[in-house]
């Protein structure tokens, strides 16, 4: 493969991939299931390979055909750990990121980069996180977690995004997190030209009143029957910031807007807020109708921090700075003890010898719901022995690309309904 290149699975509408580009990567292939938004990449990159279809599908692409390509990255599904939702993790139908995990002994890639929501950094999900840091150490590649802030990086909203790095050993020395370089705007000062370009008398009254940077953009889901900029507690924030979000205008205020009127956002100032048009560099066209394109947009990874970790993963590369210590510059990331308990085990253990283990001290109450967390996403075996109940770790629930798994059928049943 060449110098810098990336495969891109779970590609959305672009925001990734524009930061890796401007970080220096050349996309040897970009996946998308919604073909919204693999319109809106071939758009704008009409010479790349873009494939739309299930990433897993493979009749769509052979993994095998990209091996030691630079850089494996993608932004995969966010319902399955999304604290908005039910958190069903490794038994969601879009849990991607397992899967994703897996396709590093395949490919063998350089570097890998995943990127999440901030729910995959909760408690709930300590023994997934660990499960992913072994499969990746039985690999032969380091890696580390770190929740970061997208208004940290020059995007004027607050967006944290929970992103997996792996590299190899003879690479991680030489990584760095990207260093923040906060956004010293506001709502008023990124969207003002925007608000202005149609001579809006009040724009300069609505730029003064928006004065901090915006919260989360969401609502990009199918399930949702149209565009608007969140629930209640969104909605709220954006109100205070002069915005109705109940919904998103096809254009700007004008002339004919009075002074004191409260404007919706148009779809292009949406994309300002994650990130894309602040300069030409970041300059992106996206197709179709109102709302598919604020979905696009809603889902994305924002491009300036893509960018600053993809800037990262090359600097590693090229061995910028000074090598350290590895295990000086890890995160420290909160994992389950009575996962490593379990896994660790050569047999059964009950209640009392797992909690020994562990090394950790908590009620029987505590026990249960901790072992209730680990039984979403790991197969744990019971016997009942005279000592008490016994637990061994059986396996891993998640799709990790098998044959027979439930997953794709119900993949299929909700395929529609799946963004």
């Amino acid at each position: 493969m060449a110098d810098l290149s990336v495969v891109e699975i779970c590609a959305g509408a672009g925001g990734q991939s524009l930061g890796l580009e401007l970080a220096g990567f050349s996309h040897a292939l970009a996946v998308e299931l919604d073909a919204n938004a693999a319109t809106t990449l071939r758009e704008n990159r009409p010479k790349w390979d873009i494939r739309k279809g299930d990433v897993a599908d493979k009749e769509l692409w052979d993994p095998r055909e990209f091996a030691n390509v630079s850089l494996l990255a993608g932004g995969v599904p966010c319902p399955p750990f999304s604290i908005a939702g039910k958190q069903l993790g490794a038994t969601d139908e879009r849990d991607l990121f397992a899967w994703a995990v897996e396709l590093a002994a395949v490919m063998k890639p350089r570097a890998l980069l995943l990127e999440n929501v901030r729910g995959l950094s909760m408690p709930r999900f300590a023994a997934y996180r660990q499960h992913v840091k072994d499969r990746l150490k039985d690999m032969g590649y380091w890696s580390d977690w770190k929740l970061l802030e997208a208004r940290d990086y020059g995007v004027p909203q607050l967006r944290p995004r929970f992103v997996l790095i792996a590299l190899r050993p003879e690479d991680a020395k030489w990584f760095e997190w990207p260093k923040e370089d906060p956004y010293t705007g506001t709502v008023g000062t990124a969207l003002y030209k925007l608000m202005a370009q149609e001579n809006w008398p009040g724009v300069e009254r609505w730029a003064a009143g928006a004065n901090n940077i915006a919260p989360t953009i969401v609502g990009g889901s199918k399930k949702h029957g149209g565009a608007d900029l969140g629930p209640t507690r969104a909605k709220a924030a954006w109100r205070a910031l002069g915005v109705d979000a109940l919904g998103v205008a096809d254009a700007p205020p004008n002339e004919s807007h009075p002074v004191g009127y409260v404007p919706k956002l148009t779809t292009e100032m949406v994309a300002r807020i994650q990130g894309w048009g602040d300069s030409p560099e970041y300059d992106w066209n996206f197709t179709g109708r109102k709302t598919t394109r604020y979905r696009q947009i809603g889902n994305a990874f924002p491009p300036p921090v893509a960018r600053a970790v993809g800037s990262s993963i090359v600097n590693a590369f090229r061995q910028n700075g000074n090598p350290k210590n590895l295990a000086d510059v890890e995160e420290e990331i909160l994992h389950d003890p009575l996962y490593i308990a379990l896994k660790n085990a050569s047999n059964s253990l009950t209640e009392r010898e797992l909690v020994s283990a562990a090394g950790v001290k908590m009620d029987s109450q505590e026990f249960e719901r901790r072992m209730a967390h680990l039984a979403r996403d790991f197969v744990i075996d019971e016997d009942d022995r005279l000592d008490g109940r016994a637990y061994r770790l059986a396996g891993f629930k998640g799709f990790i690309g098998q044959e027979i798994h439930e997953r794709h059928a119900r993949f299929a049943e909700m395929r529609a309904r799946i963004s």
